[in-house]
């Protein structure tokens, strides 16, 4: 009887003995594991959105770029009366166009960013209310009987902006920042210069220096905006994120030279 006590009694202190140090310490080992296994999902999910936001907001930029450019340079030579003005009496010797008529004007930079590149004016008149939208993404809705818009567009290399100058019959407003991140604006103008001229066909794409006397002639616009790639230099990207700038394009075509002669 009491041999069967005792050993009962050292059963019951055998299995309610605690963890040994090894023991301990392997399932801390197991636990910092996990634990860290967890922490770098967490962290690549938390890198992968952010780089999925950086994307959205490129994107973003890149689109509302190129839709300002293309509303305002595809009414370059607009006016609002063709019945009582010619392009002649609507578009006279002003600012930096020097030729009656001329709806266009550019200055050629450097090209390829990061040098900020080319310079673009674009100038037509409007009847209030009609919808037309300038550089700063308004129209016009209180000046009458009409009203000259030019728009500047240009890159400012410090703040790696494309920026706007609103000019409303003559009087030039402040610059206005447009989208953030580019670096460069590259512009070719389309004109024909094969003979006979009798249409509006392009056959060149010029920059501006070689457009001096072709400013009466264009017919369509080449747009090239260069943007930061947000994703340069971060880890963990497939080569094609290692570039460190990204380009979009667009051919505009200039309404005023579309239809019947083209």
């Amino acid at each position: 009887m009491r041999a069967a006590q005792l050993r009962a009694a050292g059963g019951r202190g055998r299995s309610a003995r605690g963890f040994t140090i090894v023991e301990l310490l392997v399932t801390i080992a197991i636990a910092l594991f996990l634990l860290g296994g967890l922490v770098t999902i967490v962290m690549s999910v938390r890198r992968t959105y952010a780089d999925q936001q950086a994307l959205v907001q490129l994107q973003d930029q890149q689109r509302f770029a190129i839709t300002l450019l293309t509303d305002v340079i595809q009414s370059g030579g607009y006016y609002d009366n063709p019945t009582a003005s010619t392009n002649i009496s609507a578009f006279p010797v002003s600012g930096p166009y020097t030729t009656v008529g001329q709806a266009f004007f550019g200055v050629q930079g450097a090209g390829g960013a990061p040098a900020p590149g080319d310079t673009i004016y674009v100038r037509y008149r409007t009847a209030i209310n009609d919808g037309i939208i300038n550089c700063s993404g308004g129209s016009n809705t209180t000046l009458t009987p009409d009203a000259v818009y030019s728009n500047y567009f240009y890159v400012n290399a410090a703040t790696q902006q494309l920026m706007c100058v609103l000019s409303v019959n003559g009087v030039a407003g402040a610059a206005v920042p447009l989208v953030n991140g580019v670096v460069n604006l590259q512009i070719y103008y389309g004109v024909k210069r094969q003979t006979p001229a009798t249409d509006y066909n392009v056959d060149t794409y010029e920059q501006a220096n070689a457009a001096t006397d072709d400013w009466l002639k264009v017919s369509s616009v080449r747009v090239l905006v260069t943007f930061l790639n947000p994703l340069y230099g971060a880890p963990n990207q497939p080569v094609k994120q290692l570039n460190q700038y990204i380009t979009v394009e667009r051919v505009i075509q200039v309404m005023s030279r579309a239809g019947d002669y083209t």
